[in-house]
């Protein structure tokens, strides 16, 4: 009869309506929960004038700027002083030196640049006093010894210009330890782990009270810093090799030895870390490659590129960058999960590398750390352990570094 609906047609408008409602219902819940948590970032990048436009946002903006913490309700980050591979003689050092100071004034700029939204913070104290003032907590990090040669002393010099956490690699070797990933032409092994000078700044960090970071490192390396170390680690941004047997990721040996330790894995959402690359990237990959004259199969960014001209190489990269196929949110939640189950949930946080590469559809900037809180909270997350992954698991390890001081 006219007018007269459908039953399924009537069926399926009835069951819109409660599943909208309670969509929204959940939204607003998860959005509540992000706004009372301490959300906290342990790992992002600081983007310089040199910096190549693929680690940009848009090849423009940083993905942790000021207004992009605030719009995603990120309560306290980590900027890493940080430098990527190279020489080690002394003009190498020098020149990497340079830029991890110009990165430090950078991060100081930051932290000083608006005293009513943002503010350095020097202990775990000082990073919830921040937030309870409404304002972003900035914690100054460190990574890669190839900056300091051989200078044990800088150790101090940097605790003193605000470094609370410090990584001894990024890829390559370096004076103080073994690298997860050895540059090309260099030995899997440098030191067998922790070079002696790596294990005097073991002693020395935790005197000071600074938390040691074990991403990037060799097994041999994490394991001799978790045996050496009177305080519990921290790696500020990695993954599980369980899900992903990407070397940069930490195996279930690994993660059992943090939890040992007591110490905390921060997951990064890192593409390449998380997920295997696509056949259709894999195909884009290998029309680029012969290009610019290189072997079609592509395994990592170092299979035959290094040898190319250092321009001609930047653009390879840049047009590599784009291709590849995003990880996504839920990818990126699979390897919380996965850490979570096998050394619980106590022991596993989010540390971005934002402004150095990583980045996943749904969760590509600061702006959208509440799209984690959703995530975590569908699968079943309570409030509290929601609250401990982004910030209060962290916070208790750099408390444990900061009690471990000589006093």
């Amino acid at each position: 009869m006219p007018g007269h609906w459908k039953p399924s047609l009537l069926a399926a408008a009835l069951l819109a309506l409660p599943v909208a409602a309670y969509e929204q219902d959940n939204g607003d819940k998860a959005a509540a929960i992000h706004d009372r948590i301490l959300v906290l970032d342990s790992h992002a990048d600081v983007l310089l004038p040199s910096t190549p436009k693929r680690y940009y946002l848009g090849g423009t903006d940083s993905r942790v700027d000021l207004p992009r913490l605030e719009k995603g309700g990120v309560d306290a980050i980590v900027l890493a002083v940080a430098v990527g591979p190279g020489p080690r003689d002394a003009a190498g050092v020098a020149a990497a030196r340079r830029e991890a100071d110009e990165k430090l004034a950078r991060i100081k700029t930051l932290a000083a640049s608006d005293p009513a939204r943002i503010g350095l913070a020097l202990s775990a104290a000082d990073v919830e006093s921040l937030s309870r003032d409404g304002k972003v907590a900035i914690v100054i990090g460190f990574q890669n010894a190839r900056s300091i040669g051989k200078d044990l002393a800088q150790i101090d010099r940097l605790y003193g210009e605000g470094v609370r956490v410090f990584a001894f690699d990024h890829a390559g070797h370096n004076d103080f330890a073994d690298s997860s990933r050895p540059q090309p032409g260099e030995p899997v092994a440098e030191h067998s782990g922790l070079s002696p000078l790596g294990k005097k700044a073991v002693t020395r960090l935790n005197d000071l009270g600074v938390l040691i970071d074990v991403s990037q490192l060799s097994t041999d390396a994490l394991l001799q810093t978790i045996a050496l170390s009177r305080a519990p680690v921290a790696a500020t941004h990695s993954a599980a090799r369980a899900l992903v047997d990407n070397g940069r990721n930490l195996s279930d040996a690994e993660l059992d030895a943090i939890k040992k330790n007591g110490g905390v894995v921060q997951v990064t959402p890192f593409t390449s870390y998380l997920t295997l690359i696509d056949e259709a990237s894999r195909q884009r990959f290998a029309a680029i490659r012969a290009r610019y004259g290189l072997a079609a199969d592509y395994a990592s960014t170092y299979d035959g590129s290094e040898a190319l001209p250092e321009a001609r190489r930047s653009a390879y990269l840049d047009e590599i960058s784009a291709t590849r196929s995003k990880a996504n949110l839920s990818e990126f939640v699979d390897h919380i999960d996965y850490i979570a189950k096998r050394i619980g949930w106590q022991h596993v946080g989010i540390g971005t590398d934002f402004d150095h590469g990583a980045g996943v559809t749904g969760f590509d900037s600061a702006a959208e750390a509440p799209n984690v809180t959703r995530e975590l909270l569908r699968r079943g997350y309570t409030e509290d352990q929601v609250a401990a992954i982004w910030s209060g698991n962290f916070l208790r390890v750099l408390r444990a570094a900061e009690a471990a001081r000589k006093r």
